[in-house]
């Protein structure tokens, strides 16, 4: 600590004994401002017998020393897929139990279908449009049943993987003694600038809500430092957000999904290209997947794009930055591409953006 002669490091349980002290073991300490960014841990489903199953989450799941015959997970998110192909790479039976029509809900359908093709040309299997009523332990196997459009059914396996949402940790802070508001399920209010209601209090990172990507909390903190320290005035109102699936193929994506960009009643132009189309992904045998571009007519500007295929999380950043310079979609259209690379289906991927009704 001698490096840092300004900063005192405290272990233990905070909590709030008013508007600014704070109580950590024995110590009580004040400061001018506060950062709460307790993050979040894993949500569980209020699932008859869940808590009773022995089931695993991220962290947990990681300290397994056994390879799971068959991994259950509960939840098609982005952490469900994520580990559902990784453990069925190690060799697992894996089955992915969801309760909406499509994995990664909040993504186009046709994008959404072509990552669970490729997931199950692996052995993924998928129950979707189920409800997890009950879950079971008999003699070491877990027992899922649930309820599905054609009725009842029931999965066994080894392993319990739950990854059904996050929860914020801040039910043990004394948040109320301070009069920092949470809303329903405890996340810390804040406004643009990430500030609470209590004046010298801010809520940045996972606690404060979506989107929680570690780049997104970090953003916060550029926000935070630039309007403390550099005098500026940065908001998360409008905030550019990419982000990626870490699944193979990996799914990059930026701004607004079709079905919110119709939503929104702007007239629109989409384009998509297979990844089966572009030629590095040939070369390098790895076709699953598609680019996809949603435009806005009368501008001729990228809404947001979704880039399913091998380096999507690299590849979706180039089109990041043309909404962020506000230029208009036509710049790619008439650009040239080094040959033969994976930025080279752009030039399909341009050509292929028509009207929509």
């Amino acid at each position: 600590m001698d490096s840092r002669p300004n900063l005192t490091l405290y272990r233990g349980h905070a909590q709030f004994l008013g508007s600014h002290p704070w109580q950590v073991g024995d110590d009580v300490i004040e400061g001018e401002r506060i950062f709460v960014n307790t993050g979040t841990r894993a949500d569980s489903p209020a699932v008859p017998g869940l808590e009773q199953s022995g089931y695993l989450t991220n962290p947990t799941l990681m300290e397994l020393r056994e390879l799971p015959e068959h991994l259950i997970v509960l939840g098609g998110g982005y952490i469900g897929l994520e580990f559902g192909q990784m453990f069925e790479r190690f060799g697992s039976r894996v089955i992915v139990i969801h309760r909406g029509p499509l994995i990664l809900s909040r993504e186009d359908e046709d994008v959404a279908k072509e990552l669970q093709n490729a997931l199950e040309g692996e052995g993924v299997q998928f129950e979707l449009n189920a409800n997890p009523v009950q879950i079971v332990r008999r003699n070491g196997t877990l027992a899922v049943a649930f309820d599905a459009p054609g009725g009842g059914k029931e999965v066994t396996g080894s392993h319990l993987l739950v990854t059904t949402g996050r929860t914020p940790n801040t039910d043990d802070l004394g948040l109320g003694k301070a009069g920092v508001e949470t809303d329903e399920r405890g996340f810390i209010k804040v406004n643009g600038k990430l500030e609470t209601r209590v004046p010298g209090v801010w809520g940045p990172g996972d606690v404060k809500g979506g989107p929680m990507f570690t780049h997104i909390s970090y953003n916060d903190y550029q926000i935070v430092f630039a309007n403390l320290i550099e005098g500026r005035n940065l908001t998360t109102e409008n905030r550019y957000v990419p982000y990626s699936v870490f699944t193979d193929p990996q799914l990059g994506r930026v701004g607004m999904t079709e079905k919110k960009a119709r939503a929104s009643g702007r007239k629109l132009k989409i384009g998509t290209y297979p990844m089966a189309y572009v030629a590095r992904a040939i070369e390098r045998d790895e076709t699953a997947g598609m680019m996809k571009v949603v435009v806005e007519t009368e501008t001729d500007r990228i809404l947001g794009a979704g880039i399913l295929g091998t380096e999507g999380g690299e590849l979706i950043q180039i089109l990041g930055a043309l909404i962020l310079a506000g230029a208009p979609y036509t710049v790619l259209k008439g650009a040239v591409y080094i040959h033969p690379t994976l930025a080279e289906g752009f030039f399909g991927l341009m050509e292929s953006v028509q009207p929509v009704e």
